[in-house]
């Protein structure tokens, strides 16, 4: 997930150990750096942000480390690259020896003095070893038109739809050359919740409901399955291609049994989510938050607008009509839009940040003044007054997280007494009041 820290440098991260063509193993790393998120100064007439960019790999289980660091300047001809929200996209490639290693990157914007420190775990299998094994999986992204049809690594959960395919990398070793080996690969999608949060006013969910539910992972739908036989010994990279998905929530695995008769099995989850996740862009990204600040019938009618342009119409008319001045209504939907990509970094699971209840909150009122945690139940205070009614909103986590639901999924408790307070939040924004208030 992206670990979002306002006023930090926003960096995320992957790494995979793999075994180049003469078997020498290597970790790569992938770093991506939020171009929005970095301090800029200019001299001699150049704009820049200077980073300081350092991994540490260290075994798990052993003695071995190793370390890379690298200042950079990050080169800009847009003065307003503060709002960009593409990524700067840093690679490294570190010799080591075969093993289990954890990774650790951190950034640290120069101007600033910030620094972010991001982590993973990677596997290189050693192949001189009889034993069979399994890297990771690699899961990366192209678009035709762009970088000459490359394809980059993807670094988070998310994969936005604005990609033309998906690739899938993993090695496998195997000496035994008596005994050739069967990899089974899956591309699966899991039922999940997509919809927006209900409002606050409205029942609770049933406890029963894919709402609550989050994801469900007993019945998956197989999109994809593939049988591979190897008959040679020795490292064998495979690699899996597919145009894009439909949006959803996915995994892929692979399996195989080593002379043991022992599963081996790897996984990458995914999700498929809007064209531009987690910034803001499309018309149809601008116009599917407005839900929390619409009437139900006329924001239906709003998405059921095909044509991107008449689209965007659609969505000034409604900002400019309710808060009159074309100035002012710029600075409401400057800092809407901007509450909606933060809920995207922070809220983010198996639905876009800005569906979730926290996401709906955060939207509509901000940050929480206060936020007090108990092992499943969470508060956001509004108010000086902790237990006043209409400025508390009470969170529950439907379920813990664990290797098979890697998610923080909470469900705000909703009440009638919520109706007033939205009510009247929900015009704060629509009249442009919103930019003189604190909640």
């Amino acid at each position: 997930m992206y670990q979002f820290q306002d006023g930090y440098p926003e960096v995320r991260m992957s790494a995979i150990g793999l075994l180049d063509e003469q078997d020498n193993p290597y970790i790569s790393v992938t770093s991506e750096i939020v171009y929005g998120s970095l301090v800029y100064r200019t001299v001699d007439g150049q704009t820049f942000a200077q980073v300081t960019i350092e991994i540490r790999i260290n075994e798990k289980e052993g003695d071995f480390s190793k370390t890379s660091r690298d200042q950079l300047d990050i080169l800009t001809e847009n003065s307003n690259n503060y709002q960009n929200q593409e990524v700067f996209s840093y690679q490294k490639q570190l010799d080591v020896k075969p093993g289990d290693y954890i990774v650790e990157v951190s950034v640290t914007d120069n101007s600033s003095g910030r620094t972010v420190v991001r982590e993973t775990e990677t596997l290189i299998p050693d192949p001189e070893s009889p034993v069979t094994n399994l890297t990771s999986i690699r899961l990366s992204g192209k678009i035709n038109a762009l970088n000459n049809g490359q394809y980059t690594t993807i670094t988070t959960y998310d994969v936005p739809s604005r990609l033309d395919s998906l690739r899938f990398e993993f090695q496998v070793t195997n000496n035994d050359l008596e005994d050739p080996l069967t990899v089974n690969a899956s591309l699966l999608k899991f039922e999940a919740d997509t919809t927006a949060a209900r409002r606050l006013s409205y029942n609770n969910y049933s406890s029963s409901s894919i709402q609550y539910q989050g994801v469900d992972f007993r019945d998956p739908q197989e999109i994809d399955s593939n049988v591979r036989r190897l008959d040679q010994p020795g490292s064998v990279l495979i690699e899996f291609k597919y145009d894009l998905l439909d949006r959803g929530n996915y995994r892929f695995e692979v399996e195989t049994v080593d002379q043991e008769g022992e599963t081996i099995y790897r996984a990458r989850d995914f999700a498929v989510k809007s064209k531009n996740y987690p910034s803001v862009a499309s018309a149809r990204e601008m116009a599917a938050p407005l839900i929390y600040i619409m009437d139900g019938d006329k924001h239906d009618e709003m998405m059921e607008i095909s044509d991107s342009d008449s689209l965007k119409e659609a969505i000034d008319r409604f900002w400019l009509s309710n808060v009159g001045s074309q100035n002012r209504a710029r600075s409401v939907i400057n800092l809407y839009y901007e509450r909606v990509e933060q809920a995207n970094k922070q809220f983010s699971n198996f639905k876009e940040g800005w569906k979730t209840d926290m996401g709906m909150i955060f939207i509509l009122f901000g940050p929480p003044w206060y936020v007090d945690r108990t092992l499943n139940r969470m508060q956001w205070s509004y108010s000086y007054d902790r237990t006043d009614p209409r400025r508390n909103f009470y969170f529950e986590r439907t379920r813990v997280p664990n290797e098979h639901f890697p998610f923080s999924h909470y469900i705000v408790q909703r009440s009638q007494t919520y109706f007033n307070l939205v009510y009247q939040q929900t015009e704060l924004w629509r009249t442009g009041n919103i930019l003189e208030t604190s909640l």
